[in-house]
């Protein structure tokens, strides 16, 4: 690698006539003071191009426009794309792809991370898909799959009805359906009356109140209250089987943070090496430090996503973001918690404070949902996922998709397409300077260098960003300041490495070789070497790339405070 730059020589064929000249570019210097840009060629300050073998693609002249509504009126549906996806892919593994074959493909296709749904499943099913993912990422060179555990939580739930937990009943609009808190109908539910979990339900609801039955599918209002019961009239009907969820909008809801369940599957996550625990129907922040206790000395470095699902876990918000490494949008349950016209306020609302956190933030819930039984999915479907990347979701999320639909891998390579196409839809360079304005001065060295890595590879145009990381936390804050380039980020920890998936733009190199403590400058070489060529593998570093090189200045975690710009020289 060397830090110089080459230079160019010029035909006068490509010298620009007067009438050719570009304009400059105001307060957008992409690529050097007094350089202008036109027809996707730079020029220098005498009109000369730059670079004869530099054609900038419509992608990078987005970049160059002046004003959001310019770079929007750019933007060229006949435009390749960028080599590398940047936004993370969450995969739940259900009986559509949990053997080993299905799961690699997942794996090649865009996985990287790997959702466990407590929800369903046993602990011996869970446990063979643990193994299961395991050998499917030994199969597939250079790649690393975070494993994630997605807790059931508390939620309010009716009881068995006659004949099973497969039983279902027709629940007709108009009919009376009791909601009873009696446990000698909590295996004996009919159409007329079911068993409700919650002994609290009669105290909190009034008459005129609604609530919605099995993910808001039904929904009945409230009309007379009893000692035991709430009585209601079915607004909308359906079937109803065992087991189904009630939710009851605008009622703060008095349950614990987490059931007997839950620390049974706690200890089963500590027991079998997951990465991340996403906790349901968070409500507030002590809820995270019940887990963080739960967890204990075993669990310490398991990352805590709250899952923001009900009313009450949107007015803790700010509590809530404090006390977790990330957030969900979950929009399943918080669309019938709040209006539903709201729930993309919401959306834009918990991505943008994350943004601006520097936390790592997740967009779930139907986001391709036709697709588990069709080939392809609905275009405001498709629009959906494209908004969650432009709206900065580090990462995008399917569910039964994945878990039970016919097309795992076919959903999982078109969600790869349209997080390609949104990322290169993004005003990277605003963002930047909207999340850099807002980061409170002073900052410290390992921030200040970021800014200034990040900064350097938009004036730059790097291929990428190349950091040496122990703990993933130089890593995360470059990802705050949302680069165009993916960031290579090279570490010896495997754990590391799997959690930077959380994290858009980060992408892992787990460097195997041991640490050379006799001659620290040249096996800091060999691992910015390591990086280079996981670049060239993926398609975005090439000979002749510029690579922002941001490390320490000596060994150890904490001093990192030296950036390089190099080129690739091989």
């Amino acid at each position: 690698m060397s830090t110089e730059t080459p230079v160019v020589k010029v035909e006068e064929s490509d010298k620009a006539s007067d009438a050719d000249r570009p304009q400059p570019i105001v307060d957008l210097d992409l690529f050097g003071v007094g350089t202008h840009y036109k027809r996707g060629r730079l020029y220098s300050e005498d009109f000369s191009v730059v670079d004869p073998d530099c054609v900038v693609t419509p992608v990078i002249d987005t970049q160059l426009a002046n004003t959001h509504l310019e770079m929007l009126c750019e933007l060229n549906i006949f435009t390749p794309t960028h080599a590398v996806r940047n936004t993370g892919i969450i995969c739940t593994i259900g009986p559509s792809c949990q053997d080993v074959d299905t799961l690699e493909k997942l794996i090649r296709s865009g996985m990287c991370i790997a959702r466990l749904n407590f929800s369903h499943g046993t602990h011996q099913y869970h446990a063979q898909s643990i193994a299961s993912i395991r050998e499917a990422v030994s199969r597939v060179p250079d790649k690393c799959v975070a494993i994630a555990l997605d807790i059931q939580g508390l939620k309010i739930r009716t009881g068995l009805l006659k004949g099973g937990g497969n039983a279902e009943v027709e629940l007709f609009t108009g009919n009376i359906l009791d909601l009873s808190i009696d446990e000698k109908y909590m295996e004996i539910g009919d159409e007329h009356c079911v068993y409700v979990d919650y002994p609290s339900i009669v105290e909190c609801m009034n008459i005129g109140d609604s609530v919605y039955i099995d993910d808001g599918l039904m929904s009945a209002k409230v009309v007379e209250k009893g000692p035991t019961h709430v009585r209601t009239v079915i607004q909308n009907g359906g079937l109803l089987g065992s087991r189904k969820g009630i939710n009851l909008p605008g009622k703060l809801i008095n349950l614990p943070a987490m059931s007997e369940k839950d620390k049974e599957d706690f200890k089963f996550g500590c027991e079998q090496g997951v990465d991340m625990i996403f906790a349901s129907f968070v409500r507030k922040a002590a809820d995270i430090e019940e887990m963080r206790k739960e967890l204990g000395e075993e669990g310490k470095d398991i990352l805590i996503v709250s899952k923001i699902e009900n009313e009450e876990g949107m007015r803790n918000f700010d509590e809530i973001l404090r006390a977790s490494d990330g957030i969900m949008v979950a929009r399943g349950d918080l669309g019938i918690e709040i209006p539903v016209e709201k729930v993309f306020l919401a959306q834009k609302m918990m991505v943008s404070r994350c943004n601006r956190a520097g936390k790592p933030v997740i967009v779930a819930t139907q986001m391709l949902e036709s697709m588990v039984y069709k080939p392809r999915p609905t275009r405001a479907e498709a629009s959906d996922v494209a908004n969650a990347v432009l709206d900065g979701a580090d990462c995008v999320m399917l569910s039964g998709e994945t878990a039970k639909g016919k097309y795992p891998v076919e959903v999982v390579n078109l969600m790869h397409k349209v997080c390609l196409e949104a990322e290169a839809a993004m005003f990277h360079r605003v963002v930047f300077e909207e999340i850099r304005r807002l980061t409170p001065k002073p900052t410290n060295t390992a921030t200040t260098a970021a800014i200034a890595a990040v900064d350097a590879s938009f004036q730059q145009n790097a291929a990428a960003i190349v950091t040496l990381t122990t703990t993933g936390r130089t890593a995360f804050i470059l990802a705050k300041y949302r680069p165009r380039c993916p960031i290579i980020a090279v570490t010896r920890d495997p754990r590391t490495a799997r959690i930077c998936h959380l994290h858009r733009s980060i992408h892992p190199v787990v460097y195997a070789d041991p640490l050379d403590v006799n001659d620290w400058t040249n096996d800091m070489e060999r691992r910015f070497a390591a990086a280079i060529a996981k670049g060239k593998r993926d398609g975005y570093i090439r000979k002749g790339s510029t690579i922002v090189v941001l490390s320490g200045w000596k060994p150890g975690p904490t001093n990192t405070n030296t950036i390089r710009i190099c080129q690739v020289e091989y």
